[in-house]
């Protein structure tokens, strides 16, 4: 699954050819030689429509959405924003992995490292 929205030519950046463009039949091509991340492991933490990491879930398509383009995004559905896993990644996102925060709550610090792990192990495919 890709996150990208074609531009308004209907192309995409080429993965393959720094300069070309595709459209989107290729670049889904292009993505079986280039993946994103380890998703065979990512599907292994799966429960149902959420993903387990450590002790917290979140929906799986917000954490796979963020490993994938780095964006997370609750959409209409607010209740995501209170997720601790949404709110590490968030974090992550703004302060990076290892900041220290103002008023910092243990369980976004366990949640922070936990979502830390996934993500590098995530990047890693299958190492």
């Amino acid at each position: 699954m890709c996150y990208l929205t074609v531009d308004d030519d209907g192309r995409l950046a080429s993965l393959d050819r720094t300069g070309l463009r595709v459209d989107l039949v290729r670049h889904q091509e292009e993505h079986d030689r280039h993946p994103v991340g380890d998703d065979d492991w990512l599907e292994s933490l799966r429960e149902g429509d959420r993903l387990r990491v450590d002790r917290w879930t979140a929906p799986f398509d917000v954490v796979r959405r963020y490993l994938v383009t780095g964006q997370v995004e609750a959409g209409r559905q607010r209740q995501l924003a209170h997720d601790a896993i949404v709110t590490a990644m968030t974090q992550i996102r703004r302060w990076g992995a290892g900041a220290d925060i103002f008023g910092d709550q243990p369980e976004w610090a366990a949640a922070r490292a936990a979502v830390s792990q996934l993500m590098e192990r995530y990047a890693r495919r299958g190492v």
